[in-house]
């Protein structure tokens, strides 16, 4: 999945270089290629020999591997033996005879100097072959010494490849000159022992292949680790999926871009099934662990080959490490060595380009040490029991504790090694006291690690704020402290999107309070229980949260159970329950400003649920929110812009944050997701949604609609000829009976089933909608059932009954006031008049206009407009203005029936080019979505022959020859 072309990804501008420099008659004999463990050499080796053998070029290669360094000549007798394999027919001999057993001979004797003749032997007379010697590190230095030292003849056919790891820290211009270091910085002033720190048999091969790097004429390709972009683009491979944001950053700042990391940590994710798919689009779950790296993995094996003091220097820098010079003397404490053998094994592993050196600000000296890949260090830290784990970061925390200069620590947890910062810091804290337990004073550790926790802020690093919180409730030995860790626990758990622990700290707050919990604290915690309890979409346990029995079994005071019982009516959509509750209990709970201010909340969306919208606008104003903690200013507005998101009210909730000092982004996932769909940004919408739908367990459900994210979802798939998408995404969010009423997916169905002209099942759905909604008394926002239902019945030529739906349409914007139920009124009306009474349907088109211009929403305006284009109500250049707005949307469905409403009103189609490709691409898009002949020309508007056509022409401009390539292109973005 790595390649494009039959080239390796991100590699090629090497490749080129490479190819240029094998194929040049007078060209190099040697090429080195070098880079660090993991990046890719193998492959690229692999590459380059198929790429020349395609070329009819004679390649052979040798691998070496470990333990080869332990026989010597073996490297030599094995190219001896490879050139010899390919010399021109007239001169081959038996393998058992001449220069092979010569050569065999010589390693038996450990004759070097014969076996070197024999191999400047092979060269010089060799047939035309290029030899990939792949993994050189590994082979013994006596025959890399060789290598160095060939006369390379003039006109020599061989050409050798020599692949080997070696770590490189290129300049910010990149040359080969500052990527090839002829020798590390000597570090013997800061006390290490110097003696003894190569590998037995001298400089290794590690030395011997740096002097190769210097032969005359010898140039060296270094691999680098891949850029952002192609990382990304390597993981979307990797996957078969476009990637989130998020997932893309944290594979880059684990691996770093070292192929050999992306492909262990993908690896460990996907067995894990931590990686989840939404339409087409891969995500990593929020708290999704980072996987520990096998035995057998490349980065394992090297570090286990080091053998001791290494390995127990690198356990203990795993934790240590951010202390800088300070961790060498506590790993020698915690590791028993002296500090000679913690010197050589912390030089074993730099050389080893295991770990690396931060230096410090003054360049010289240095502040820390940290795994060249985070994935390796969080390996090695999880490879420590937890008794060694929590006795090394004990260590860390008494002496953070004792010397505040080093307060700064945590480099080794900064995503921009060598520049630490306070959240560096903080957090390296914070885990090592979550890792100490009880090791360090219980007490301080609890107030740091909940001081931590409320710093970060909510999503930033919402799987440690959990982990700390954890800790702190084990740590916690007394009753009151207790009850306020678990009350801060539970809200980071709902933040955090853990609804299930959320849901089993709430509860247990509730059935046993302590004193620590005051009344207003208790109702908190009483909404968010029920809240979590919705989110997880488990109706059934929140039909038994409201019951007056449920709570009643409860020992917290009766406003609160009021409060939790009305939330649970709430969501459950039984409105008239909800208010007679709280209007019963408002002298229980109407005590003050913050008692009251959630069930004034409730009471008034109840209400405006019954078509009652008076309280719920006076609730808008929150005249009281300077007496209110910012906690619940915060969350009663984020509640109150979806409810005004369920009516597309997009003025009052843009009004409703300005009073707040809020901005769109700083709202809830679900709110942001509501603003960018009505704001016309829907590609951030759809980027949104298949974050919050790629866990069905974490959906964040809005007060007075529990399907506003598959509902707004699938009205964008629809708008954009996504018709079969659209529909599995109301199939799949279908859920028990016993749950709040479907209307708005109903709507969202029947507008898919109308696009494929099936007017019978658009009705049935609708009303099945319909009576949901009125057996829960709900008429808020239902009058887009009402009008999709006079449509649909106008359509199928039944005006009676289309006129009944409008007189209720009517009623409802009537004792609602609501805005968008006037305009959808007016556009139903003049579609069910246009015929008998085509000037009162004109009148009414002109009213929409203006009223949607003056509501802003960019879809909603250009369906308005199409509208009044199409019957004469307004200019036919009212085209043009459509078209860019459902542009800007990427309603390409619409788009197309705009271009073909343009053509008969006589005008030009802007971008002729740009409207055959997005013709094409909306075609393409309806084959992929699985949709018959037939039903493409229903959706298109066109007859079943002008559809084939299209068809014909599609095929003939692309090449494709099927439909099966047809959707592979479009799934692979490659149309």
């Amino acid at each position: 999945m790595d390649r494009t072309d039959g080239r390796l990804l991100g590699r090629e501008r090497e490749s080129e270089q490479i190819h240029a420099l094998l194929t040049n008659p007078d060209g190099p004999r040697l090429v080195l290629v070098r880079g660090e463990r993991g990046v890719g050499r193998s492959a690229f080796l692999h590459a380059v020999g198929e790429r020349l053998r395609a070329q009819g070029t004679a390649v052979h290669s040798v691998d070496c591997v470990p333990g080869d360094d332990d026989r010597p000549l073996l490297l030599a007798l094995r190219l001896v033996m490879a050139l010899e394999k390919h010399r021109s027919a007239g001169e081959r001999q038996p393998p058992t005879a001449g220069p092979v057993a010569r050569a065999l001979s010589a390693v038996d004797q450990r004759d070097q100097a014969a076996l070197e003749a024999l191999l400047h032997a092979a060269v010089t007379r060799g047939a035309p072959v290029v030899v990939l010697v792949d993994d050189a590190q590994h082979g013994d230095p006596d025959s890399l010494a060789m290598l160095g030292r060939i006369e390379w003849p003039p006109g020599s056919g061989v050409r050798l490849v020599v692949s080997a790891v070696r770590h490189f820290a290129p300049s910010a211009e990149g040359t080969e000159a500052d990527a090839l270091p002829t020798a590390r910085e000597d570090t013997s002033h800061r006390g290490l022992n110097t003696e003894g720190a190569r590998a037995p048999g001298g400089e290794g091969a590690t030395g011997t292949m740096d002097r190769l790097a210097g032969v005359a004429g010898a140039p060296t390709i270094v691999l680098t680790p891949l850029g952002p972009d192609d990382t990304t683009r390597l993981v979307g491979r990797w996957i078969q999926a476009k990637l989130d944001g998020a997932l893309a950053r944290q594979t880059a700042e684990l691996t770093r871009g070292v192929p050999g990391a992306i492909d262990a940590l993908l690896t460990g994710w996907t067995g894990r099934g931590e990686i989840r798919i939404a339409d087409g689009h891969a995500f990593i779950g929020a708290r999704a662990p980072v996987p520990v790296l096998p035995e057998d993995d490349r980065f394992v094996t090297a570090l286990d080959r080091l053998g001791e003091p290494a390995g127990a220097v690198a356990s203990a820098l795993s934790i240590l490490g951010p202390l800088g010079w300070p961790a060498l003397g506590l790993t020698a404490a915690w590791t028993g060595l002296t500090s000679d053998a913690v010197g050589d094994g912390v030089r074993r592993l730099v050389e080893s380009d295991i770990i690396e050196e931060l230096p410090g600000q003054d360049g010289i000296t240095g502040r820390g040490w940290t795994f060249r890949l985070p994935l390796t260090a969080h390996t090695v830290r999880e490879r420590l029991g937890p008794v060694e784990r929590g006795r090394l970061s004990a260590m860390a925390v008494e002496i953070l504790w004792k010397d505040p200069d080093l307060q700064g620590a945590g480099t080794a947890i900064s995503q921009s090694p060598g520049d630490p910062d306070e959240t560096n810091a903080l957090t390296y804290l914070a885990d090592r006291i979550a890792d100490a337990g009880s090791l360090v004073d219980r007490e301080r550790a609890v107030a740091e690690l909940t001081a931590a926790a409320r710093r970060i802020p909510p999503g930033a690093d919402d799987g440690r704020v959990l982990r700390w919180l954890r800790a702190a409730r084990d740590l916690t030995e007394h009753a009151t402290a207790r009850d306020l860790v678990l009350q801060q626990y539970g809200k980071a758990s709902y933040v955090a999107g853990d609804y299930s622990t959320g849901r089993s700290i709430t509860e247990a707050l509730l059935r046993n309070p302590g004193h620590a919990l005051s009344a207003l604290a208790l109702q908190e915690t009483a909404c968010q229980f029920v809240a979590l309890t919705a989110n997880q979409q488990d109706w059934q346990a929140l039909s038994r949260l409201a019951t007056k029995h449920w709570w009643d079994e409860l020992p917290v005071p009766a406003a609160v159970k009021a409060s939790g019982q009305a939330l649970a009516l709430c969501r459950l959509a039984r409105w008239q329950e909800a208010w007679e509750l709280l209007s019963r209990t408002q002298p229980l709970w109407n005590t003050g400003p913050a008692d009251r201010a959630a069930p004034m909340c409730f009471k008034a969306v109840a209400e405006l649920a019954l078509g009652r919208p008076e309280a719920f606008r006076r609730e808008l104003a929150m005249e009281e929110a300077p007496e209110l903690a910012p906690d619940t200013v915060y969350g009663l507005t984020a509640a109150m812009f979806d409810e005004l998101a369920v009516d597309h009210d997009l003025t009052a909730a843009t009004t409703l944050l300005d009073s707040r000092t809020l901005t769109a982004p700083m709202l809830p996932p679900l709110s942001q997701f509501l603003h960018h769909h009505l704001t016309g940004r829907w590609d951030q919408a759809l980027e949104l949604a298949r974050q919050l739908l790629s866990n069905p367990y974490e959906v964040q459900t809005s007060g007075s609609d529990s399907y506003l994210l598959p509902a707004r979802t699938a009205a964008i798939l629809l708008a954009r000829g996504r018709i079969t998408s659209a529909l599995n995404m109301v199939e799949s969010s279908h859920g028990p009976e016993v749950g709040p009423p479907r209307w708005s997916m109903r709507v969202s169905e029947a507008e898919a089933l109308r696009t494929l002209g099936d007017l019978e099942g658009a009705e049935k759905t609708l009303r099945r909608g319909l009576d949901t909604a009125q057996a829960h008394a709900q008429i808020y926002a239902t009058g887009e059932l009402r009008a999709l239902l006079a449509e649909v019945t106008a359509d199928a030529g039944r005006a009676a009954d289309a006129a009944a739906h409008l007189r209720a349409l009517e009623r409802i914007a009537a004792e609602t006031g609501s805005g968008r139920a006037r305009l959808r009124h007016l556009l139903a009306s003049a579609r069910v008049l246009r015929q008998e009474v085509p000037e009162t349907a004109r009148e009414h088109l002109r009213e929409a206009v203006d009223l949607a211009r003056l509501r802003g929403l960019p879809f909603e305006t250009a369906i308005t407009l199409l509208a009044a284009a199409e019957t004469g109500a307004g200019p036919a250049t009212l085209l043009y203005e459509a078209y860019e707005l459902f542009g800007l949307t990427g309603a390409t469905l619409w788009r197309s029936h705009t271009r073909t409403a343009l053509r008969e009103a006589g005008l030009t189609v802007p971008g002729r080019k740009q409207a055959t490709a997005e013709n094409e691409h909306l075609l393409a898009t309806l084959i992929a979505e699985g949709l018959t002949n037939r039903q493409i020309a229903t959706v298109l508007r066109l007859s079943e022959d002008a559809a084939a056509q299209r068809l014909s022409r599609l095929f003939a401009r692309t090449g494709m020859r099927s439909r099966t390539e047809v959707v592979t292109a479009v799934h692979t973005g490659s149309l």
